[in-house]
Parts: C-alpha cells; structure tokens; sequence
C-alpha cells in the first residue's frame, strides 16, 4: 500500500515531469498570470527571439498600475507599463485583460472569477500573493523574473517540495471577526517566519464556513507568516463558486473533472512538518501596529511595553506610545481594496458599517474588479460608500502597493484593508494599520482604530 499523502503530495506529484539530483523538481504549469511587472521576463525571450511556448495557458492582465480614475491623465511611465504589457500581449497572441476589458481588475481577482482558477492546477504569476489560488485546491505560489522568462518560454518551472503544514481553526467565529482576523491572529502568534519553507493548508469547521471570498483571503495572506503559499481542499462551496464561469469545464467535463477534484484531500493518516491548532472563539477583531504583519493584536489590547530594538523601531516610525490602548488611535484616511479584500462579500461588510453613517475622514473604495465594481453598484454599495463620503474608484491594486499613484503622504496614518505594511509600502513615510474592511469602515466612522463590533450590533451581516 503507498503511504498516506497530504494535498501537497498529490498536487506536486501531479505536476512533477522529473526531479533533479539535488531534489528540485521541474513542474508543468498550468495557468501562468502575468502583469505589467513581467516586462522584464518578456524582454529576456525578446533578446533571445523566443516566443511564449503556450500562449493559451498565458493571461496578461493590467493591475498594479492600473488608474482608479477612468478618464483622467496617466503619468508618461505609468501609460508606458501598461502600454508594454498591452503590446507583448498582442506580440505573443495571449489573453489579455486591459483597462477596457468588461472583466478587468487585479489578477488575483480576475482569475478566480473567470473560472481560470480550478482545483487541481498548478499556477504561477510574477506576484508574491498569487498564493491566492491556493483556496480551491490549486499549487499556485509567486515566482521571480527569471522564473517567469522560464514558464515563458517552457511552460515549466523549477522549485523545490516546500514541507507540508497544517493550521487548523476549528469552532465558529464571532460577530465581526473575518478571515483577515484568522490569518492576522496567525501570524502574530506565531510570527513573520512561523511557516518559513512550508505550504500551509487551512483546515477545521472555521475554514469549511468560510466562503471562496474568506479562503481567498487566508491564503493570500500565508506568505506574510513565511510559508511559500496556502491551500484548502475543494468542497462543494469550491464547486458552487466556479460552476459556470467562463473558463469553468461545461457539461461532461464538468462532471469528469468534479469527480477528480474530489480526490483533492489529505489522507486521515497523512503527517505534516507543522500541525497547528486554533479555537475561532478566540479569535477577535485584529489589528497591526507596527511595521510587520506579525506586529498585530486584537483590538482590544494594549501596544507593546516589553521593548526590544524592533519594538521600539516599529513603535517610533508609528508614532505611537508603548503600553497605550491600540483602540483610539486616530487615522488620517482609510482604503478598502486589493487582492486581498477587494471582493463583493468585502464591500458588503464594510457597507453593513458604514451605511447610515458618514466618514470622519477620507477614504478610497476600490473594488477588486470590474465585475466586482459592477455587482456593487447593482446592489447599491457604491451609494452607501459615496454617501458616506468615501471615493468610489475603479478597480485596480491602487493604494495596496501605491504604483499607480494613489498614496498615502508621509506621516499620515492610513486604515487599510491590504496585505503589507512595510515601512513606505503605501507611500514614504505612511503608517498602514492592517485590518478587516469592516474595521476599516470602523475607523472611517468614528476617525480612529475601532472595535467594529458595537457597531455592527443590530445590522445584518
């Protein structure tokens, strides 16, 4: 009999075409996302007068610099990346989702919605956070540029196995707390390199309840806590989300692929490197601090008095005194967005907040997609964000990573619904509070870090 296998173990096999004396193994890719940061692969197969071996397999899509203000002047370099990507695109015959593509959005939103993420494949992008895909069963994890030149112009790449972990959240959740509350509660407990050099798959009756938008965000956040990307097995939620998108397997190879997709499961008997366990009781609304995803805390908790170098770094570049209650802290602006809560499920969550009300301070709202823009608007959340005295953009990574000019000014303290919070990742010298989006709506309610729950007492979720 072989030996019990994780999810790990079948999708790598799965992929593997041969593995080299070292233990690298070489892996066909299924999917291989590409955006304007790939110029620098597309450039390598120019000097070489290569073409991309399956174009097919290949989908360009403008995000990181796309301009949340439809309409308005472009700066010369950001028109320029998006342009280039446009023409190698077009040069290679590959898929390509512009600004004025009906589905454009952030690549990581795109693929998923369009049925181009399926369990089972195995996915590739120049971007750290594709490990997004991960939620329906997929190896899916960021490579570099040369990796990039390489599926390319193979189809294929190198990687070594990364050992197998499992975090398990098992219970239910409590009002307000989100898959954003899950992964932050993680990394804070057990640091930035707590799955350094693992795949974490999610299990346990708190990741089952979550929808395909919660798993997405989980796993797009594994690699802030060190692991080189996430999973969750398939499931009928799983099912029920890529049913009958445009790149979903229609009519018998539907049901030829569900019945392989529903042995996308570790076995009862499978071990793991790592196996960790968490109660979703215990899990509150939280919220970073400092200058690393792992410098969080719930709401409710004081900052940190037992200061050591990194600590105090953090604390100062903040602003912030040690030992003061993180509740209170007041924000300058606040963004609701990016590939990690920039879905319909996360615009309905920070409107359940803000609707009724009015911002005390700036914000930008921008939906992970145009599909995502469009749904929101049918449902009327663009007016509750637009009433509230939020700026109702178009979709794209904006704020998140501040390519496209969407910043935040030096000292200025910013709420924010994204997945870093790296010194000057929003801007120089910005100070970013990761949370939820509906404790970013909090802070625009009441112009400071919040507990959300109070406010969402008596308001359907």
């Amino acid at each position: 009999m072989s030996a019990p296998q994780t999810l790990l173990d079948r999708l790598w096999s799965s992929h593997e075409i041969l593995q080299r004396d070292d233990g690298t193994s070489l892996l066909w890719v299924d999917r291989h996302l590409v955006h304007e940061g790939s110029h620098h692969a597309f450039a390598k197969l120019a000097a070489r007068k290569a073409h991309v071996a399956e174009p097919s397999l290949t989908f360009a899509v403008v995000d990181h610099y796309a301009p949340t203000r439809r309409g308005r002047d472009v700066a010369p370099d950001i028109a320029g990346m998006m342009k280039t990507l446009e023409d190698n695109a077009r040069a290679h015959d590959l898929t390509l989702y512009d600004l004025d593509h009906p589905a454009q959005g952030i690549v990581h939103v795109v693929g998923p919605e369009q049925g181009l993420t399926l369990p089972g494949l195995l996915i590739n992008c120049g971007d750290s956070h594709t490990s997004t895909h991960g939620a329906f069963g997929a190896l899916a994890f960021g490579i570099g540029a040369t990796e990039v030149a390489h599926v390319l112009s193979t189809q294929t790449v190198w990687q070594r196995k990364p050992d197998a972990m499992r975090i398990t959240v098992d219970g239910t959740l409590g009002p307000g707390v989100s898959a954003k509350d899950i992964a932050l509660n993680w990394i804070a407990r057990l640091g930035t390199s707590g799955a350094q050099g693992h795949a974490i798959e999610y299990a346990g009756s708190a990741v089952r309840g979550l929808s395909m938008e919660g798993r997405m965000t989980l796993c797009n956040l594994s690699i802030e806590g060190g692991a080189r990307f996430g999973m969750v097995a398939p499931d009928a939620v799983t099912l029920d989300y890529i049913k009958g998108r445009p790149f979903a397997p229609k009519g018998p190879d539907w049901d030829r692929a569900v019945q392989l997709w529903d042995g996308l499961t570790s076995d009862t008997a499978a071990g793991f490197h790592k196996d960790v366990y968490f109660d979703a009781a215990e899990i509150a609304p939280t919220v970073t601090w400092g200058t690393s995803p792992e410098q969080a805390a719930p709401v409710t908790a004081n900052l940190p008095n037992d200061l050591t170098q990194t600590t105090t770094e953090a604390l100062e570049y903040m602003g912030l005194s040690p030992g003061a209650p993180i509740a209170g802290t007041p924000v300058d602006q606040v963004f609701i967005g990016s590939c990690t809560n920039g879905r319909i499920e996360d615009l309905r969550a920070a409107a359940a907040v803000l609707s009724g009300r009015r911002a005390r301070v700036p914000g930008i709202v921008s939906p992970g997609s145009a599909l995502v823009k469009m749904q929101a608007e049918q449902e009327g959340l663009d007016q509750i964000f637009s009433n509230a005295g939020l700026e109702w953009v178009a979709s794209g990574c904006s704020m998140c990573v501040g390519m496209n000019g969407d910043l935040v000014a030096a000292g200025k303290r910013c709420a924010s619904s994204t997945n870093r919070n790296f010194r000057g990742r929003q801007g120089r010298g910005a100070r970013t509070h990761l949370m939820s989006p509906a404790m970013v709506a909090a802070a625009a309610v009441t112009g400071a870090i919040s507990d959300v729950r109070p406010l969402l007492e008596g308001r359907a979720v």
